[in-house]
């Protein structure tokens, strides 16, 4: 059964054309990579789904819901988190505090029986806290709990937004270059950590990564791009021997891209 249907996406700035009739289908409990050169297109198809971008054509559905047609903030609502290209935490406050800061959307509380803290606000805060204690125990974040994530280094940090938007508890997990700058061991173990996502908390993952030994590991199905046009998609391996991918990125037209 599908999760996510884009169709036809296009979207022009000025006169350059980011996307150009881009159209993928992804099932649920995948993990779909989107690959392609810089300039590609891979964020611009984020940003349509996050609705941080209006395309000028085409349509996404997600769970039998035109995204399109949905306001902005409604978007995590539907089940749909996403992580950046550049880390977007809060520098100054705790691991614990950024993912509980991701429940909000999820908070049945109000001004009133927040301000009274009444028994079912603390019940609240207390489940939230269990939840976002499993998480920072699933990727391995309990030693910086309680540290700045100013503090920490990038590839922690990398996993302390990971764990944001799983506390938002999504559907469908959109994780925009995870692997940048990480080290070979820091990517290893990302690679495990997005297979236990899929097989464990039975997130799909839609994925953007250059690093196409990370991609061919873990993808069911990859979609390339280039200039915003889709060149081919299949299954990992399909991806990885045809000619036109190869050429987009080594400028040759034999060979293999990992």
């Amino acid at each position: 059964m599908s999760i996510l249907k884009v169709e036809n996406l296009s979207i022009n700035f000025g006169g350059v054309t980011a996307l150009a009739e881009v159209s993928f289908t992804m099932e649920q409990g995948q993990i779909y990579s989107l690959i392609g050169p810089n300039g590609a297109g891979k964020t611009t198809v984020f940003n349509c789904i996050t609705r941080i971008y209006k395309p000028t054509k085409g349509t996404i559905e997600f769970g039998g819901y035109n995204v399109l047609k949905m306001a902005p903030h409604r978007i995590a609502e539907l089940g749909i988190a996403r992580t950046f290209q550049n880390i977007e935490l809060f520098s100054n406050m705790t691991v614990m505090e950024n993912l509980l800061l991701a429940r909000h959307r999820l908070k049945k509380s109000n001004f009133l029986t927040e301000m009274m803290y009444l028994p079912s606000v603390k019940r609240q805060e207390v489940l939230w806290r269990k939840i976002v204690e499993e998480i920072i125990d699933f990727l391995d974040l309990h030693p910086y709990r309680e540290a700045n994530v100013m503090n920490l280094p990038y590839g922690i940090r990398k996993l302390v937004e990971l764990g944001r938007a799983l506390a938002l508890e999504p559907k469908l997990l959109l994780l925009d270059e995870p692997s940048s700058g990480m080290n070979p061991e820091e990517k290893e173990d990302l690679g495990i950590t997005i297979k236990d996502i899929q097989r464990y908390l039975r997130i799909s993952v839609l994925m953007v990564e250059h690093d196409m030994n990370l991609v061919m590991q873990i993808s069911d199905r990859v979609c390339a791009l280039n200039y915003g046009r889709v060149l081919i998609e299949g299954l990992p391996e399909e991806i990885q021997r045809n000619n036109e991918v190869i050429q987009a990125y080594l400028g040759e037209e034999n060979g293999s891209i990992a």
